[in-house]
């Protein structure tokens, strides 16, 4: 398991180094490969971090931006992970990243399953990986005792269907399998809360679905924790 976790005293100091490293890992992805991918999660923490990365004069036009899962709404909803990536982060230098959707057109995510899947297949690794983490441990959206839980662990198609059983909304998410296809992994986690729910994922036989991604060995995790001390 290559796990760093980093500590900082607020969530500036955090987004500042993820950005930082964000930008280093793009700019060489485009370097050597001629194109970056990246995969971000939606949620308000990383907000911060979606406007300070897309100020940053990068060859944004050689990068694809992905989401790690995505309710299944339109994009002017405003719980759509896709319409905050586009409010927040598709801003100024970054206008000119391709987004890569996981909504089609069909009326349910099981139906628009197949399309997504043949979408996301041709891809190759991601460069980096931003996953959060609820407090009930899911991440992307792998939710505990959700009925697609086992599939999304276990499946090597890059998406699975999910419907939470606490959660609104149908959803679009990677699976284990596509998201741990990357160079880099990374939790941005913020709060008190957050930082105890990291320590059960990391406590030896955790069931929490994040655990599987931070006790792994296939890529490097880095963990990002802003939270006071106590």
């Amino acid at each position: 398991m290559t796990l760093k976790i980093h500590k900082f005293a607020n969530n500036e100091a955090l987004v500042a180094q993820l950005t930082q490293q964000v930008s280093d890992i793009l700019t060489t992805a485009v370097q050597e490969r001629g194109h970056g991918y990246l995969v971000v999660s939606g949620g308000r923490t990383p907000v911060s971090f979606f406007q300070q990365l897309a100020q940053q004069p990068l060859p944004w036009q050689n990068i694809s931006i992905l989401l790690a899962d995505e309710r299944w709404l339109p994009v002017s909803h405003e719980a759509s992970n896709e319409g905050l990536v586009r409010q927040y982060l598709l801003q100024h230098h970054a206008k000119a990243a391709e987004m890569i959707s996981l909504i089609s057109e069909h009326s349910t995510a099981v139906a628009g399953l197949r399309t997504i899947n043949q979408r996301l297949q041709p891809l190759p690794r991601f460069d980096a990986v931003i996953l959060g983490m609820g407090e009930d441990g899911h991440t992307a959206s792998l939710f505990p005792e959700s009925a697609a839980l086992q599939e999304g662990l276990s499946t090597q198609n890059p998406a699975v269907a999910v419907t939470p059983l606490h959660a609104p909304h149908e959803r679009m998410s990677l699976s284990k399998s596509r998201l741990l296809n990357s160079q880099h992994l990374f939790f941005h986690l913020v709060g008190k809360a957050k930082a105890a729910v990291l320590e059960q994922a990391l406590a030896e036989n955790s069931a929490l679905p994040a655990s599987v991604f931070l006790q792994q060995d296939q890529v490097p995790v880095e963990v990002l924790l802003a939270a006071p001390e106590e």
